[in-house]
């Protein structure tokens, strides 16, 4: 898949000269489907390029406009002249395979497979309350902004699906969605046997999907050199600003939940480095993992929902799919396409990486020119001071205030337990684990940021007891 989608790329830019044997670069997404042993090196030898340098990304739904990023950022200054970004995923050929009890027999497999690529370890407390899956972190960060918003629970889950609707009628229209199938907004967010809830108050049709099997490529190249392998001007679309940086690396260290002060600076930076305003972006692609980081998007930008211009030209990672890190090359890709037939227009990507922790932006189209340089050091120097993390505290015993939560369903669709996030006298945070059938029933009818709970230390576990 990846020698496919390189050389459909390369075929892509019409060039009259060899864009595979021009490569200087070549970075590969990291793949969960298989543990290569070296990736970039094993597609180097079947595409026939012979890159200078080349790279194996670490994870997360930023890697894409990162990996290609940096490239650019070498190609400006001179250090490279064309470079290629290529990243696939297997993952439903994996998961029919194991189902019927088959392993894959791909090539080139890891002698000693070293695992995921975490950038930071578990902290000790999400492993005692069991934080670790993005459709529940995800969900406590969109029950924060929703009481922020002070907007009532019921109308919260009708926006919820206004807002993902327009993505599955986007999927529908796209040859490569994995579900191209339209949904209305009640469709996406009323619980049924088939469409069970997840966590609170997501549904399974409204997280992303990563059993796909999808594949996507981009070069970038010098003006110089797409001149000298002949590429059209029509096939050229410019990187014309883009930024990346992190916010707290941990749910609670958070200072405020319901907001991404990354995002807004990361966005703000990327219009800057373009010389474009959000009001000159014809084209969005927000990265929709989830419904929050779509809203955080909409927050940082300064834009509403419903806005005419539409937030993805994919259909998403619910409906057009969400292969693990590569996400973003799709929407890259799919971009290029869209800007190609309107060339005087502007388009935006957006990534988000882990628990709502690592943020790109990007604008592509129109004249290459640039307002300004990118200040990376300054931009992430800047967020760190203005937003301090706060303490996590491991345990906690007597009374807190629930800052933001989510409840936790089983695939029979029953509520199981919930995880709170919890505001303690100290001024530190700590998590909590709810089980009480009518504490979580009340979770999911009415408002409870901001309620007092009691908590019961059980080991290393936060009980939350009222």
């Amino acid at each position: 898949m990846w020698a496919e989608v390189l050389s459909a790329a390369a075929a892509d830019a019409a060039a009259s000269g060899d864009v595979v044997a021009a490569l200087d670069g070549l970075d590969v997404v990291h793949c969960m489907s298989w543990p290569y042993d070296d990736p970039a090196g094993r597609l180097a030898a079947v595409v026939g390029a012979s890159p200078g340098r080349s790279e194996y990304s670490g994870m997360g739904g930023t890697m894409g406009q990162q990996l290609l990023g940096a490239a650019a950022d070498r190609i400006a200054a001179g250090e490279s002249e064309v470079e290629a970004v290529a990243g696939a995923e297997a993952l439903d050929t994996k998961r029919r395979l194991k189902k019927a009890g088959e392993r894959p027999s791909w090539s080139h497999r890891h002698p000693d497979n070293p695992g995921m690529p975490f950038e930071a370890p578990f902290h000790d407390a999400e492993i005692a309350h069991e934080v670790f899956q993005a459709w529940l972190t995800f969900a406590v960060r969109d029950v924060a902004r929703r009481a922020r918003m002070g907007t009532d629970p019921v109308e919260h889950r009708r926006h919820l699906g206004e807002l993902l609707a327009p993505f599955s009628e986007v999927a529908s229209r796209n040859p490569h969605a994995w579900f191209p199938a339209a949904h209305s907004p009640a469709e996406l967010v009323e619980p049924t046997v088939d469409n069970r809830m997840v966590g609170y108050p997501y549904t399974k049709r409204m997280v992303a999907v990563m059993d796909v099997d999808m594949a996507a490529s981009v070069i970038v190249s010098s003006w110089e050199a797409a001149d000298r392998l002949g590429v059209p001007a029509e096939r050229r679309v410019p990187l014309r600003g883009w930024a990346h940086a992190t916010d707290a690396t941990y749910v609670a260290q958070h200072p405020d939940l319901s907001r991404s002060p990354a995002m807004s600076a990361v966005s703000a930076e990327a219009l800057r480095v373009a010389g474009a305003g959000v009001d000159d972006i014809a084209h969005f692609d927000l990265y929709s993992c989830f419904a929050s980081s779509v809203d955080f998007a909409l927050d940082a930008l300064g834009l509403e929902a419903g806005d005419p211009r539409g937030f993805t030209v994919t259909g998403g990672l619910p409906y057009c799919g969400g292969p693990a890190s590569n996400y973003m090359t799709h929407a890259i890709a799919e971009m290029v396409g869209r800007l190609r037939r309107e060339p005087d227009e502007l388009g935006m990507v957006s990534g988000v990486g882990m628990h709502m922790t690592k943020h790109a932006f990007a604008v592509y189209g129109g004249d290459p020119t640039t307002a300004g340089d990118p200040r990376p050091g300054e931009l992430q120097g800047g967020l760190d001071a203005a937003n301090p993390e706060r303490t996590i505290s491991d345990t906690a015993e007597g009374e807190a205030v629930l800052a933001a939560y989510s409840v936790v369903h089983g695939r029979d669709g029953a509520a199981q337990w919930g995880l709170g996030i919890l505001d303690l006298p100290d001024g530190s945070r700590c998590y909590g684990r709810a089980e009480e059938p009518e504490l979580l029933a009340g979770w999911e009818e009415r408002e409870c940021v901001g309620d007092g709970v009691t908590l019961r230390v059980d080991g290393a576990v936060n009980r939350i007891v009222a």
